[in-house]
C-alpha cells in the first residue's frame, strides 16, 4: 500500500491528570491519534471542557486525500474499561481490525464528531456532515459541542472515552472502492450495501486517559465481553450507501 505521510511518532509522555476524576471548567488535555491498519495516518486531539461545553481539536495527516473520513468519541460512562484494538482482533484473516472487530475493544459511538448539527450516535456515518481531508491528505477540525448535545456522563467520564477515525487507501489508488477489502460487512449487516470497508475501517484510534499505563493502540481487551455488536451509528447507516457514492473519486464496484 502506498502510504502519503510516514507514520510520525509521538512523544509518549504522561498525559496530565486531568480528566482523571470529574473534570472542571477549563480542564484540558491533548493526547496522539496512533495509526490503525496500516493507514499511515494519525493525528492529534485536544479535548476542553468549557462551562460543560466540549471543545474538540483535531489536527491529522495522512489521511487519503479529498474523501470523507468518519470520526466519533466512542465509549459509554459506565465504568467499562476500553482500549484501542490491537492486530489480534482481525479474525477474518485480512490484515485489518474492521469496524465490527474492533467495537469490542473501543467501545460504541458515543458522540458523532461532526461538522455542523446533530453529534448524536443517529449521525455516526452522516458523512456528508464528516470532515474531508485535504488535497494534501490533512485534516483539521475544531468545534465546540454545546453542554445539551452531550450524553449525560461525558465530561465526567472523558478519561474513559476514545477518539476512532475512519476510512484508508488500502490498495493506495486515492479512493474508496471494492477491490482490495470488498464491501463494509458491518454496513451490509445493518442492511446498507453498497459500501467499501475502506471507507469504515477505523484509520487512527486514542485513549483520552490510558488505563493502567496501557499504550494506545494497544492490546488489551477488558470489558469487551459487556459490549453487544453495537450500531455504528444506527440510523445514520440509511442512505449512507449513496452518500459514500458521490464523494470525489470513489472509484467504480467492481464485482
Amino acid at each position: 500500500m502506498r502510504l502519503r505521510h510516514a507514520m510520525v511518532a509521538i512523544a509518549g509522555a504522561a498525559l496530565p491528570l486531568v480528566f482523571a476524576g470529574t473534570a472542571q471548567a477549563s480542564d484540558s488535555v491533548t493526547f496522539p491519534l496512533n495509526e490503525l491498519n496500516g493507514s499511515g495516518a494519525h493525528a492529534e486531539a485536544t479535548l476542553t471542557v468549557m462551562d460543560g461545553d466540549l471543545h474538540v481539536q483535531i489536527n491529522g495527516e495522512g489521511f487519503t486525500p479529498e474523501l470523507v473520513h468518519a470520526q466519533h468519541i466512542h465509549g459509554a460512562v459506565n465504568g467499562t474499561e476500553f482500549v484501542c484494538p490491537g492486530p489480534e482482533l482481525d479474525t477474518n484473516g485480512d490484515g485489518q481490525v474492521a469496524t465490527e472487530e474492533g467495537l469490542p475493544a473501543y467501545g460504541d459511538v458515543f458522540v458523532a464528531l461532526t461538522t455542523e448539527g446533530d453529534t448524536s450516535p443517529a449521525s455516526g456515518l452522516a458523512v456528508d456532515r464528516m470532515p474531508v481531508a485535504d488535497a494534501d491528505g490533512t485534516i483539521t477540525y475544531d468545534r465546540v459541542i454545546p453542554a445539551e448535545m452531550l450524553p449525560a456522563g461525558t465530561i465526567d467520564n472523558l478519561a474513559n472515552l476514545h477518539i476512532v477515525q475512519h476510512g484508508l487507501d488500502v490498495n493506495g489508488n486515492d479512493a474508496y472502492d471494492f477491490e482490495s477489502l470488498g464491501e463494509s460487512v458491518f454496513a451490509a449487516s445493518k442492511g446498507v450495501e453498497g459500501v467499501p470497508e475502506e471507507a469504515t475501517n477505523p484509520a487512527t484510534c486514542g485513549m483520552v486517559m490510558p488505563h493502567g499505563g496501557v499504550e494506545t493502540g494497544g492490546a488489551g481487551t477488558q470489558g469487551s465481553e459487556q459490549l453487544p455488536l453495537a450500531a455504528f451509528g444506527g440510523l445514520a447507516l440509511v442512505g449512507a450507501a449513496g452518500a459514500f457514492a458521490v464523494r470525489r473519486r470513489l472509484a467504480r464496484q467492481t464485482s
